[in-house]
């Protein structure tokens, strides 16, 4: 297919694209294709207003009268419920604050001591899994007496046993971009009483997750990738309602006691969400992740799914069409429904994606790494997406505000670099 068809066809998209206007509300660089949404969203244009609102007048005039007056004290599951309308929890069933790896280690432990029996020890991580969790569950594991086992995601019913307690999950594998069915293998993890913790960082916000309906324990997930928080946005978990009046926490800090100003010794957890709580809430940061979800307000999660799909489909056609056959593969399944929203391409001869360095403020390419020059390349050029060792070029599609346009000269440019590359 020719270069103008293709353009033409994504001029077409964009025309008919029922969240285009979206992209309006977003602070972007119009001369700059950002997909590494995946990693870092897009800046919402309400947040420099509502940071300097809170810094000149909440902290400025009004100082700790703001805990009050201006409802800080009650931001952490006020934010929390508008996270959980994005991952289908009803309202009192998630807290914002700490980080990932934090709410990573509160449901797992908290899991664990749910257990039916001692005799259960066993606690299943997914082979794949972003290296924190595995970490976290190890530790936990540890800590708790029981023995940890890695294994495929998709494997997980079907290796879960009599011994295991938890099962901890990736809903989407942050290099190759699989999305896991969470609602199948949460229904067969709870028909042989295993709880489930789930991590949504790469699918808060770029698909519908239905959690409630699932039947979901705990889930956890960050704030900074397709909700678009900012860099260092709280976190959030989610603990179902049922299991409430039993979740004991790891860190059960002041903020979460039933009379944190009562500074009694002893320890009694607070009712509901507030319970995920540990200590003084992010306040800068918890607000501008408040207000940038603003950019969600009238939006339909089944039309934000749609686009994501549309948009990675014809980023693959373009690619296909641009690059020689053989120097990228996709590693990011063709199935929609094993899809998140991310394409994943491998550069090169090799072998397949190996562990990544984690999140960062962008590419860190190996020495001698192809596709690490491959993508510093890029964004030189204009095209910013990320790399994970040893061979994987990531690129994230935000439906808020990519355009198809943006996928096809992401595609296009690839195409310029990998043939001077070859050069």
């Amino acid at each position: 297919m020719s270069d103008i068809s293709l353009a033409g066809e994504a001029a077409a998209l964009d025309a008919a694209d029922g969240l285009a206007a979206k992209r309006a509300e977003f602070d972007l660089d119009g001369d700059v294709v950002y997909l590494d949404g995946n990693s870092l969203g897009a800046l919402p244009r309400g947040v420099a207003g509502r940071l300097s609102e809170v810094v000149g007048r909440e902290w400025g005039r009004l100082g700790i009268r703001s805990w009050e007056e201006s409802g800080w004290w009650t931001a952490p599951e006020r934010v929390g419920d508008r996270v959980g309308a994005l991952v289908g929890a009803a309202p009192g069933q998630v807290v914002v604050g700490d980080s990932t790896s934090v709410n990573v280690f509160k449901a797992v432990v908290a899991a664990i001591r749910l257990r039916d029996t001692a005799s259960r020890d066993e606690v299943l991580v997914d082979a794949a899994t972003f290296p924190t969790d595995g970490y976290l569950a190890r530790s936990a594991a540890r800590m708790t007496g029981c023995r940890i086992r890695a294994v495929d995601a998709a494997d997980m019913a079907r290796e879960a046993g009599p011994r295991t307690a938890v099962a901890l999950l990736n809903h989407v594998d942050y290099r190759t971009g699989r999305l896991h069915d969470l609602p199948g293998i949460t229904a067969a993890l709870r028909s042989a009483d295993v709880r489930t913790v789930w991590d949504l960082c790469h699918s808060a916000g770029a698909l519908p997750v239905h959690l409630d309906a699932a039947g979901a324990d705990f889930a956890v997930g960050c704030t900074y990738k397709y909700l678009n928080g900012g860099p260092g946005a709280p976190a959030f978990l989610y603990v179902r309602r049922a299991l409430q009046d039993r979740f004991d926490s790891p860190l059960p800090g002041w903020n979460s006691h039933a009379d944190p100003f009562a500074m009694e010794p002893a320890y009694t957890p607070a009712d509901g969400a507030v319970r995920g709580r540990v200590g003084t809430p992010e306040i800068l940061s918890l607000l501008a992740l408040d207000a940038a979800l603003d950019v969600w307000d009238g939006v339909d999660l089944s039309a934000v799914r749609a686009k994501s799909l549309a948009l990675t489909d014809f980023f693959l056609r373009c690619v296909a069409a641009y690059l020689p056959e053989g120097l990228v593969t996709s590693v990011t399944p063709r199935a929609h429904e094993e899809r998140g929203s991310q394409v994943s391409l491998r550069y090169g001869p090799g072998p397949g994606p190996g562990p990544g360095p984690g999140p960062g403020p962008g590419p860190r390419p190996g020495p001698g790494s192809g596709a690490g020059d491959v993508m510093a390349a890029l964004i030189r050029r204009g095209v910013v997406g990320d790399f994970r060792r040893p061979d994987v070029l990531r690129f994230g599609f935000t439906p808020l505000y990519t355009r198809f346009a943006d996928a096809e000269r992401a595609a296009r440019v690839l195409g310029e670099v990998v043939a001077e590359a070859q050069r």
